[in-house]
């Protein structure tokens, strides 16, 4: 086995793994492929990932960070009205799961199914909610929203635009109505919220 070129580090692993999983999906895919794939042993990838389940859920922790990043960003941009930042939120959000379903979808197919046994997706739903109700909090404490339970309110927004990032739904995304239905609801829980 030749050497690696780069030093081995769990984002190599990681960029390894995704393309493991693209080429034979999650029941074929195996920490050998991704060693093969490396240039190394499969010892050298179980001293950075312990078992096969802890390098599936890092792969798609990563996964849903890079969307986490994305809607961050929007949380904390400045003086931007809160009504305004949630559309932008809620827009970023659909067009990110949009995107990853229509640009790789075999890649989004084998997130399915690792989402399905990971615990991460639970993270990233609360860490989601979470930004909502801050956006949902200073909306209310500017007199911009009117809202008495901040975090009832961010759970039903996550809820009521489920079909707009819940994978379960990814068929309906490329529809041609998909972006009017996506303004439609979005226009009436921001006047929600408002009143």
């Amino acid at each position: 086995m030749t050497p690696p070129s780069d030093p081995l580090t769990p984002e190599r692993i990681l960029e390894a793994t995704e393309d493991v999983l693209r080429r034979y999906g999650p029941a074929k895919a195996t920490v050998v492929d991704v060693a093969r794939a490396l240039g190394v042993s499969h010892g050298s990838v179980y001293r950075h990932f312990r078992t096969k389940a802890a390098l599936r859920e890092a792969v798609t922790g990563r996964w849903l960070t890079r969307t986490e990043l994305a809607l961050t960003e929007i949380l904390r941009a400045p003086a931007q009205p809160a009504p305004a930042k949630l559309r932008q939120w809620l827009e970023t959000l659909f067009e990110a799961k949009r995107h990853k379903a229509g640009d790789d979808p075999e890649l989004f197919a084998t997130y399915e199914v690792l989402m399905g046994e990971s615990t991460v997706v639970e993270e990233h739903i609360r860490e989601l909610v979470g930004q909502l109700r801050e956006m949902i909090e200073e909306g209310a404490a500017d007199g911009q929203f009117r809202v008495a339970d901040p975090a009832a309110a961010a759970q039903a927004v996550f809820d009521a635009t489920a079909r707009f990032h819940d994978p379960a739904y990814a068929a309906e995304w490329q529809k041609p109505a998909i972006a009017a239905e996506f303004t439609a609801v979005t226009d009436l829980l921001l006047r929600g919220l408002r009143t």
